[in-house]
């Protein structure tokens, strides 16, 4: 180094600045938000303005666009104070402040986007994935894995195709199915996988809403108890909590209900849905007023994540299940706890409470349910459950059925009486999320398998299989064969017997049959395919 060139770097240190080169969108800012930004935010949400507000941050031509069709100064290069980018992060105005309802960026994040406009906003140079990071070797085209939908159902003998049918369609890996909820009438079931809900009519076993003007995870789904709303609560981990609910009517988006700094992982309307409880990741559980989308206050006592919530019978309290390895019983009216339930040293994942008795369930990585007097706080009984973690408990509107959702891939329905075991179901992978119906006849269930499986409740039979993917494609089948679907979905030789392909479509003809399966998701026996 020359004398000349540290006098100036001497000069510049003690003026405070440095010979750092002006930030680049894709090497510097781009980064920040993908972090923050881009999950609302991105090309793909732009038909969804109620989550993105018509504003892309994902390429920087699009940001010059501007958001809502071009009617917001987004950047001003060189004027990071007239480049609402850079007023936003810092507005104290809670409704304007972005990210919304999450942490604001750090002070060296903002720092970096100011320095940015500041400089003319520059490109950088693109990466050649155009992910933000430099590629390592070739792209590689993404490949879809095979997944095996079987049935009992098996051909005439003309045929020469013995063993039972099955589909395999190039649709893998699926994401698990992490949340299921029945309609208050029945005749509707929603499913959710991340960034996506689907809402079958099961009279027709088919898709009539698909919801993608979510953010992230959905970890729950609730209908309010007179069926007209629709809660779907989730969010980015670590990051902010997604609560929105929407109309069932025409499935508009109703309310955005913000302020979880982490994931929400359950939701609970009241008796009558005029109040909504929500629990989060970020340790928190707020009650909220559903008519004017407002908070009316925030439980703050638990040490660690919160997984379940849910109200008691007359909405007066409700009571939460916690990573703490606690359960908390909760005063509608004060926000303050009533009651701690202890007994276990495992962490409460799962929480129910029966309609009538209020007597509290609740389960998690000690599976057996534990039952609770809500008057004391007490435990009355241990017992019921999977063999492993218990991820979830329903119990029908009526108080007549519990259902179990377990980590050995069981779903088992309990006496809630006598704590008794009555059926067990095996799914075949692990299961998150069950329901069951208002009548107690059928019970849903979701897991790490990605699909839905629709359950006879007192036979403890499977009744029919469901599936909903990217690009309209979904598929509904019951054990006997039936099946509907996308078309694009059945391709020559996707159906095989025994290994090999079903070529002849007109021995597929009478699987082909949407009433049945109608039917089935219904509850009804089926009779077994005839061949002519």
């Amino acid at each position: 180094m020359t004398r000349l060139t540290f006098a100036l770097c001497v000069f510049c240190v003690l003026r405070g600045e440095s010979y750092a080169a002006d930030p680049t969108y894709w090497q510097d800012v781009r980064p920040i938000l993908r972090k923050h930004c881009v999950v609302c935010h991105s090309e793909r949400r732009l038909a969804e303005p109620d989550l993105s507000a018509g504003l892309a941050l994902d390429k920087p031509e699009n940001i010059t666009k501007g958001g809502k069709n071009g009617k917001v100064t987004v950047l001003v290069a060189s004027k990071p104070d007239e480049s609402s980018l850079v007023t936003l992060l810092t507005s104290k105005d809670k409704k304007r402040a972005m990210p919304l309802d999450a942490d604001p960026l750090s002070p060296d994040e903002i720092a970096i986007i100011r320095r940015w406009v500041a400089a003319g906003a520059p490109d950088g140079v693109k990466p050649v994935d155009d992910t933000g990071t430099a590629a390592v070797g070739p792209v590689r085209p993404v490949r879809k894995l095979d997944v095996i939908f079987s049935t009992k159902a098996t051909l005439p003998k003309t045929a020469a195709l013995p063993g039972a049918l099955e589909l395999t369609l190039k649709v893998g890996p699926l994401p698990p199915v992490a949340a299921v909820a029945f309609s208050p009438d029945g005749k509707l079931l929603a499913s959710g996988v991340y960034g996506r809900v689907t809402v079958w009519d099961l009279a027709t076993a088919k898709p009539v809403k698909v919801l993608t003007n979510i953010l992230g995870a959905v970890n729950d789904l609730k209908f309010s108890p007179n069926g007209k709303l629709f809660a779907v609560a989730g969010g980015q981990p670590s990051a902010r909590g997604d609560l929105r609910l929407f109309d069932t009517t025409e499935w508009k988006l109703l309310h955005a209900l913000g302020g979880h700094l982490d994931t929400v992982s359950s939701v609970s309307f009241n008796k009558d849905g005029s109040k909504l409880v929500s629990a989060s990741f970020d340790k928190t559980v707020r009650l909220w007023d559903v008519k004017d989308a407002k908070l009316i206050h925030a439980y703050t006592g638990h040490s660690d994540f919160v997984y379940a919530v849910a109200f008691g019978p007359d909405g007066s309290w409700y009571v939460t299940a916690s990573k703490d390895r606690t359960g908390r019983i909760i005063d509608v009216a004060t926000g303050k706890g009533l009651f701690t339930l202890s007994g276990t040293d495992q962490e409460v994942l799962a929480v129910a409470v029966h309609p009538t008795s209020g007597q509290v369930m609740a389960a998690g990585l000690d599976p057996l349910v534990s039952w609770y007097d809500p008057k004391t706080g007490e435990r009355a009984r241990r017992a019921g459950g999977p063999s492993t973690a218990n991820h979830e408990i329903a119990i029908d509107p009526k108080g007549t059925l519990v259902v179990t959702a377990g980590g050995d891939g069981s779903i088992r329905t309990i006496d809630p009486k006598s704590a008794a075991q009555l059926k067990s179901m095996q799914s075949g992978s692990v299961v998150f999320a069950v329901a069951v119906d208002a009548d107690a006849k059928r019970i849903a269930s979701g897991g790490a398998d990605g699909v839905v499986k629709v359950w006879d409740a007192p036979d403890a039979r499977l009744l029919a299989t469901l599936w909903s993917g990217a690009e309209d494609g979904w598929l509904s089948l019951t054990p006997e064969g039936y099946f509907a679907g996308a078309d694009s979905l059945f391709a020559k030789g996707a159906w095989k017997a025994t290994g090999k392909p079903v070529t002849d479509v007109n021995l597929l003809a009478p699987l082909k049959d949407a009433g049945q399966v109608g039917k089935a998701t219904q509850g009804q026996k089926l009779a077994e395919p005839v061949w002519k």
